[in-house]
């Protein structure tokens, strides 16, 4: 499941067929022609701007939690930041990713021009209505349009073009949107509170284990070959299976009793299996070229996460918010950036290596998310870190937005 490549139009007979007719809607990449370059790939708009979000919603966060402050939006500040990383900043990084990659996987034209601006319009009504609108109802309303019509489109492409591998795919992107319209609902007290984001995380986790567990071993194999390596990542296998099965095992358990113990040994169990998995795709000789290297960074994060947050409920002797924010500002975090700058980077026709800025973005996502997690046992200095590792997670998105805004806004290099 590469996303090296850009996905052409991937239906080559449906290209045909159009310039056979003359309808010139369509450049020869199947986009909308006519359009300026933002919009022509789902991945342009919706990385730039969850970056943008996770910059600016990050110190803003940090604001309200120092001064007392809240907005005028449903949630209270705690609540309003977790819900924002989760379905604002997360789910334009998912929205990003399947409508550039889905066309490769189907092999139909991609989402682009107008009806790609209307989603990023549903996208943004969704976090102005979280932010100001007071009426839950109203808000709930807004922000559930989003993942309700990103669901629709990704189910419509898996079932036109047959793709029933990647129905897992379009089943977690339901369930994400579920979530959303849960978290609004324990706004409300219609549901039990955390249902909504224990939902989102584990759908999430399941992603990151399913298509990180095909990108990861699949882009350092080709990296390897040509730097003439001969001993590649090991093949999909038991293990894996094992990995996989377990990992969703561990989650739909964390959603109905998170705090049983049986739930925590699941949970270490499957970080225990994550690693181990990990450690077969030759992630040690990637050192020269972060920007492998950050990959196996990010599923490393995840393996630990799953395994601290096993810990966490199991035997409760490291806090929860330790291992939530090793799965949020680690995992997810260094695995997003990961994807956001490869994907940017080869949809556009640009070598895929990792220049200074790249690495400083990496670098600070890294050293964001490890203070974050280390505050908590900061003591006295508690609020002096976790202020230091949010400064630094924003800045890595922030990196990201001025660096790649040229790329992203600009048209794709020829060749």
């Amino acid at each position: 499941m590469s996303t090296d490549t850009v996905p052409a139009g991937a239906d080559r007979s449906a290209l045909r067929s159009l310039r056979r007719s003359g309808d010139t809607s369509r450049d020869g990449r199947g986009r909308v022609a006519g359009m300026p370059p933002i919009l022509s790939y789902g991945f342009r708009p919706f990385f730039f701007l969850a970056a943008l979000h996770a910059g600016v919603a990050i110190p803003a966060w940090l604001f309200m939690y120092l001064s007392g402050s809240t907005l005028p939006g449903p949630f209270p500040g705690i609540h309003w930041h977790a819900h924002e990383m989760l379905f604002g900043y997360l789910q334009a990084v998912v929205a990003g990713f399947l409508l550039t990659a889905i066309p490769n996987w189907t092999g139909r034209l991609p989402l682009s021009g107008w009806p790609l601006a209307g989603l990023v319009f549903l996208w943004g009504m969704g976090r102005v209505a979280c932010a100001v609108v007071p009426d839950a109802v109203v808000a709930m309303a807004l922000d559930a349009a989003f993942p309700a019509v990103l669901a629709s489109a990704v189910w419509r492409e898996v079932v036109a073009g047959r793709n029933w591998k990647n129905a897992p795919v379009a089943f977690m992107i339901s369930l994400l949107g579920l979530a959303n319209v849960l978290d609004h609902a324990a706004n409300l007290d219609l549901v039990a509170h955390g249902i909504g984001i224990r939902l989102a995380l584990a759908a999430i986790t399941m992603l990151l284990a399913l298509i990180g567990g095909r990108i990861v071993p699949s882009f350092t194999r080709n990296w390897l070959v040509k730097q003439g390596e001969t001993v590649l990542p090991a093949s999909f296998s038991l293990l894996d299976k094992a990995a996989l099965a377990g990992t969703a095992a561990a989650c739909v358990a964390w959603i109905v009793a998170p705090g049983a113990t049986v739930t925590g040994i699941g949970l270490l169990l499957a970080g225990l299996l994550l690693g181990a998995r990990l450690a077969r795709w030759r992630g040690h000789k990637t050192a020269r070229e972060p920007i492998v290297l950050v990959l196996h960074l990010g599923y490393a994060w995840l393996a630990v996460a799953l395994a601290l947050l096993g810990c966490a409920a199991a035997t409760g002797h490291i806090p929860e918010s330790v291992a939530l924010h090793a799965l949020t500002a680690g995992a997810i975090g260094t695995m997003t950036l990961a994807v956001m700058t490869r994907a940017s980077l080869g949809h556009t026709g640009r070598e895929i290596v990792a220049d200074p800025y790249t690495v400083a973005i990496y670098a600070a996502v890294t050293a964001g998310a490890a203070l974050r997690v280390a505050a908590p046992f900061a003591g006295e200095w508690y609020a002096a870190t976790l202020s230091t590792g949010g400064a630094l997670w924003s800045a890595a998105f922030l990196t990201f937005a001025l660096r790649y805004a040229p790329i992203l806004w600009g048209r794709r290099k020829p060749g």
